[in-house]
């Protein structure tokens, strides 16, 4: 059986940071899905993975040399309200692998039983989330959005007990590590500055080596820890992507997105979407997701400042210049993004203006966000090269999908002819079509699999997850899985697994 050679850095950074466990061991584990992309990169035989012993591993019934399975503690603000002891509840890390390329990967359960920090949580995971977050990390991966990664699933053989008797599962969840601004809030929070120190001089070792250099090595690993949340937050708002529960134990130090509970993709743009259910405020609302990423740095900054300077006032000022310059980095990659999606070049001046004047209009209008988008490309090539979209998209086009209300007719003109001025069109003309996907994993779309999924059916699965990691392609035979929802079919809430 080819297995990675496993290691666990973090498990060698002592006691004060995880509990050694092994996960809890299931009765009869069945595959639903390997990822053999991923598997491939990370080392593994897709088809070892699929045996016996590779769905034991999988399930937690078996582990290989070189792992050392722990649940990391952490604390976090959930929904503005500081729990100083959080905690992997319902994950086991098991390892890290190190790919041909050098990079290091975090191998973790999800749902592989209770923990110390389970807080009376059973520390399993039903089907139904796990089937979400398989398909929604990886169409945000194909998307081009840094996210944690989805290795396989598999079903456990036994109920999980939520609202009603359930089946359970367990996800392999692959990231650049599972580090969060809780980790370091749970140290800074007890005062315990050498582990604060050790975590901080891990990370940087881990994602931010350039800074260890610096005069300042604190400050730079805040500025990266920064810029990286802004162009991830801004990625997530070119694709109208609602997160649901942005708490700072959901943040990671890696900049990829984690925890696809109650998370889900618009349909009918409306700035103030919620889908959460336990996001009964609004906190957490698409508009609010930018701000809400510059108020978690804030509190990374606080955590940081015994490290950054002994004298308080200096280290404060020097964390608050990066807070301050956060709502900057995001405008920047925010518009360079938007100037993308409607096939200008980043720097073309006239792009905020016709992006925020376009979302007003779909807004008014109650028009399909990621449709929207998709028919501006068609036209693009249209305008520019006078011919079809059909070519230019590798595929059929979606104008029987979606056309523009008749209100849109000065905006589109007005676009029209900016793309005409010299030096405001991209120069690449297929570009458009890469910033605005056909395919998102549609709330509608994702309840069907998950249903079908928990009657033993996982056609519907693999047929959305097919579309939702191809997503610029569109056929006109696959329109099904690029309409908007119909009425009876919106989802209006969505749910977390715990």
């Amino acid at each position: 059986m080819l297995i990675p050679e496993f290691s666990n850095t973090y498990a060698a950074l002592g006691a004060s940071f995880s509990t050694a466990l092994e996960p809890t061991p299931v009765p009869s584990p069945e595959l639903v899905k390997v990822n053999d992309e991923l598997a491939k990169l990370l080392g593994f035989e897709p088809a070892d993975l699929a045996s016996e012993k590779g769905v034991n591993m999988l399930a937690g019934n078996e582990s290989f040399e070189g792992m050392a399975p722990l649940a990391a503690v952490y604390a976090g603000h959930q929904f503005g309200q500081f729990n100083p002891q959080l905690g992997d509840g319902r994950a086991i890390l098991l390892g890290e692998v190190v790919t041909s390329d050098k990079a290091r990967f975090d191998v973790q359960l999800k749902g592989a039983g209770q923990t110390p920090y389970s807080r009376g949580g059973d520390g399993r995971a039903p089907l139904g989330p796990v089937l979400r977050e398989y398909l929604v990390s990886e169409a945000m991966h194909a998307l081009g959005v840094p996210s944690t990664r989805s290795l396989a699933a598999v079903t456990t053989g036994e109920l999980v007990y939520r609202e009603e008797p359930l089946h359970g599962a367990v996800l392999t969840r692959v990231a650049s590590s599972h580090i969060r601004i809780g980790t370091f809030q749970y140290f800074a929070a007890k005062g315990m500055r050498d582990e604060l120190k050790q975590m901080a001089d891990y990370v940087i070792q881990r994602h931010y080596p350039e800074a260890a250099h610096k005069a300042q090595p604190y400050v730079e690993l805040l500025i990266g820890v920064a810029k990286n949340q802004a162009s991830l937050i801004a990625k997530w708002q070119q694709l109208g992507f609602i997160h649901g529960v942005m708490n700072t134990d959901n943040v990671l130090l890696s900049g990829e997105t984690i925890d696809y509970g109650p998370c889900a993709f618009l349909d009918v743009f409306n700035p103030e979407q919620v889908f959460s259910s336990i996001d009964r405020g609004g906190r957490y609302a698409y508009q609010n997701q930018p701000s809400i990423a510059h108020w978690n740095i804030m509190n990374f900054a606080q955590t940081l400042l015994p490290l950054i300077d002994e004298d308080t006032e200096k280290a404060v000022e020097s964390a608050q210049q990066v807070v301050d310059q956060f709502q900057g980095h995001y405008q920047t990659a925010y518009q360079e993004g938007m100037n993308r999606k409607l096939g200008l070049a980043s720097d073309c001046v006239a792009g905020a203006a016709l992006s925020d004047s376009f979302l007003v209009l779909l807004a008014e209008g109650q028009c399909d966000f990621t449709l929207a988008f998709r028919r501006l490309s068609e036209i693009f090539h249209e305008t520019l090269s006078g011919s079809g979209g059909a070519s230019a998209a590798g595929g059929d086009s979606v104008s029987a999908l979606f056309e523009f209300p008749a209100s849109f007719a000065n905006w589109l003109q007005e676009w029209k002819q900016v793309l005409r001025e010299p030096g405001c069109a991209s120069t690449n003309p297929t570009e458009i079509f890469k910033a605005n996907p056909v395919y998102t994993p549609r709330n509608h779309l994702v309840e069907k699999a998950i249903l079908e999924g928990y009657q033993g059916n996982y056609q519907v699965f693999e047929d959305l997850l097919t579309r939702v990691t191809n997503p610029t392609m569109f056929n006109k035979q696959d329109a099904e899985y690029a309409r908007a929802p119909k009425r009876e079919e919106v989802v209006r809430q969505t749910f977390c697994g715990t």
